[in-house]
């Protein structure tokens, strides 16, 4: 991969469970120059599909602007169940820099996406995280209150009015968030409970919002298929608090409910330095570094 610059684009699209679908909303992003699709998973429960593609800036802004466009014609939220929180057929999409890039030019490509999605799809979008226009903004899950079914009227609402679009829902896509950000690590870890209640409470106390860790987001999910739940995390700044710390403190409060953990998973792509240092604290590594990855090594 010869590009000077790299912009790393998460997607993510309310659709999870139809294969067709699916593919339909990835095509745009295969075999295209400039643009290399690295992952995508779907998850029937959460009814979701997360993919991550890389690329020259101005390819990538043009290959997300076609998956995007591709989504608002096939998905129709007034027909979507799922356990994760939605707002839109294109629920959120974050520009990370990766290489050559500053956050500032995220910032820039998210606020070209976002104008064109208006103008092309009738979709209003809000600007969040580093890209957001107000304070209140910066933060997903308050741009995402209240869904699909809440965005009706809280779009009418002056302090919520979209950054780009009309003040009005569209009536299948709904609305989308755009932004730019660190790389963020999608950490899901399952509980031997069937118990949601349990699941949300132990969620409530590990997240930030709640008193819990700085730089987490939680909330309990129900795994129906598995009989299990979930605590499902973003973590949104792995260098800050690291993936460990998450981990330990729902086994901590698991405990008191005489629940433990059957096991984790990680959604799409993660940084290296993220797992090194999580096997570094459980293997009680000394003055450990990147330096010492074999596989680091090699790519400087």
């Amino acid at each position: 991969m010869s590009w000077t610059k790299i912009m790393e684009c998460v997607p993510n699209f309310s659709e999870g469970r139809d294969l067709e679908k699916i593919d339909k909303i990835v095509a745009p992003l295969r075999g295209r120059a400039g643009v290399k699709l690295l992952d995508y998973s779907n998850d029937e429960d959460h009814n979701r599909l997360v993919v991550t593609v890389v690329g020259e800036p101005e390819a990538l802004r043009e290959a997300i602007l076609e998956a995007i466009g591709v989504a608002v014609e096939l998905i129709d939220l007034n027909q979507h169940q799922g356990q994760h929180p939605r707002m839109g057929a294109v629920d959120v999409v974050p520009f990370i820099p990766i290489k050559g890039c500053t956050m500032d030019d995220a910032v820039e490509l998210s606020r070209q996406v976002g104008e064109r999605v208006a103008t092309d799809y009738g979709v209003p979008v809000f600007l969040y995280e580093k890209s957001a226009s107000a304070p209140h903004r910066e933060n997903l899950a308050a741009v995402r209150k209240g869904e699909f079914e809440g965005m009706a009227e809280k779009i009418r609402q002056p302090e919520w009015k979209p950054d780009f679009g009309p003040a009005e829902r569209h009536p299948t896509a709904g609305a989308v968030a755009i932004g730019a950000r660190m790389p963020l690590v999608a950490f899901n870890i399952n509980l031997s409970t069937p118990s949601v209640e349990i699941a949300h409470s132990i969620a409530k106390k590990i997240r930030f919002i709640g008193g819990g860790l700085r730089f987490v987001k939680a909330m309990g999910v129900e795994l129906a298929d598995r009989g299990i739940t979930q605590v499902s995390i973003n973590m949104t700044d792995y260098t800050r608090t690291a993936l460990y710390r998450a981990f330990e403190m729902v086994r901590f409060e698991a405990r008191r409910y005489g629940v433990s953990i059957v096991g984790s998973e990680i959604i799409g792509l993660v940084p290296m330095e993220a797992l090194i240092d999580t096997a570094a604290y459980y293997l009680g590594l000394e003055d450990f570094s990147m330096e010492q990855v074999l596989e680091a090594r090699i790519m400087e």
